[in-house]
């Protein structure tokens, strides 16, 4: 059994539901070989990422930059994980009230330095909230417990 983790803030009704949607996804009934977690990022901990086979991260673009919780996960993880977790496969996804730019970017730069490895491009969800927003959710929290299953990741 391959292990993926969620880390994920979510501040609000509507991001509680695209946590909801990504595990949705992730744990179709097809997909058997991938047991799911989500541990909100004020709670995971170093082992919770040693133990992963791949992760989704997931943040809300706070004044142009990630949430302090998922800043704070990386904060705390970083040094224990550095040297075990290069090449560690995973995927994000940004509620922006904007353009998420900044957290994009700065997301990227901390897992560039962690050495993990991207591999499916960003979810950007954009602008006013849309219902489609968890019909993406729900499908990259599927492709990559997919992947992850299938030996693609």
């Amino acid at each position: 059994m391959k292990n993926l983790l969620l880390v994920a803030h979510a501040p609000s009704p509507n991001t509680e539901r695209m946590v909801e949607a990504v595990l949705t996804g992730a744990r179709h009934p097809d997909i058997t070989g991938v047991s799911v977690r989500h541990v909100p990022p004020l709670q995971a901990q170093p082992d919770d990422v040693l133990q992963a086979d791949a992760l989704i991260l997931g943040t809300t673009e706070n004044l142009g930059y990630m949430s302090g919780a998922l800043k704070d996960f990386f904060d705390r993880i970083y040094y224990p994980c550095l040297e075990q977790t290069q090449g560690k496969p995973f995927a994000f996804y940004i509620r922006a009230g904007h353009d998420g730019t900044g957290t994009r970017r700065a997301i990227e730069s901390i897992t560039t330095g962690l050495r993990w490895r991207c591999v499916q491009e960003p979810l950007l969800c954009r602008g006013a909230w849309q219902d489609s927003f968890l019909e993406q959710c729900e499908q990259l929290g599927m492709t990559m417990a997919a992947s992850l299953e299938a030996g693609i990741i």
